[in-house]
């Protein structure tokens, strides 16, 4: 039966954890907050990909500690190359990292800071409430990766730059600034939540609406002395 063109699509989740326990605890939690998604699982590496070519879920939420194939030694490694082969194929495609692992995800940061959908981390040790709400931001397309990050450095990109100079110095809204640069206004808006995430800036801070969002970016922008 086709879906009605007015209905809404209904939300694809896939959770990979090759730990059982973990993953239906993952599976308990996200029916919670969204039960009329369709959760779909994976424990490897391979299942992973398959699924994601035959299913292309909206969002994925996977640990790095992962085996190849079904039986195989669980690595780290694995996981951060599976993140990359993903983000490599799939630069739209929403990723939460929940793993006991995440400084491991400095390997690959300049492929994170490219990937142009939401990509949130969330240590295992987090409450539940916290992994949910990361698991929200990158469902939104925003990037939060405050716990791999080494020291206070600012690792800011020219583009990122040109907007904040745009936005707070000639007062352009993004619409505009895109047509300035020369690029579409979604990787416009993909800039700002790349500049959010290394200032520190997010949705829940202070309880701050979307408007307080851009007044904190700028402030916090200026701080840092990214702009006059």
């Amino acid at each position: 039966m086709s879906q009605n063109p007015s209905e809404p699509a209904k939300l694809r989740l896939l959770v990979v954890d090759d730990h059982e326990i973990v993953l239906g605890g993952t599976i308990d939690l996200l029916k919670q907050q969204y039960p009329h998604a369709e959760i779909l699982t994976a424990q490897t590496v391979a299942s992973t990909l398959s699924q994601v070519k035959l299913q292309m879920p909206d969002l994925i939420v996977l640990d790095l500690s992962l085996p190849e194939t079904n039986g195989g030694a669980a690595q780290a490694e694995s996981g951060v190359q599976l993140l990359k082969t993903l983000m490599q194929n799939y630069p739209t495609l929403n990723l939460t990292v929940q793993s006991t692992h995440v400084r491991a995800l400095v390997r690959i940061r300049p492929e994170i800071d490219r990937h142009k959908a939401g990509f949130t981390v969330a240590d295992k040790s987090l409450s539940s409430r916290e992994m949910l709400t990361r698991v929200d931001w990158a469902l939104k397309g925003i990037t939060h990766t405050k716990d791999i990050r080494r020291g206070r450095t600012l690792e800011v990109k020219p583009d990122w730059i040109t907007v904040l100079k745009l936005a707070f110095h000639e007062g352009l809204q993004d619409r505009s600034i895109a047509k300035r640069m020369q690029v579409s206004e979604r990787t416009v808006r993909h800039y700002w939540t790349k500049i959010q995430d290394v200032l520190e800036v997010y949705p829940d801070e202070d309880k701050q609406d979307g408007k307080n969002i851009r007044i904190q970016t700028e402030i916090r922008a200026r701080e840092e002395g990214l702009i006059d």
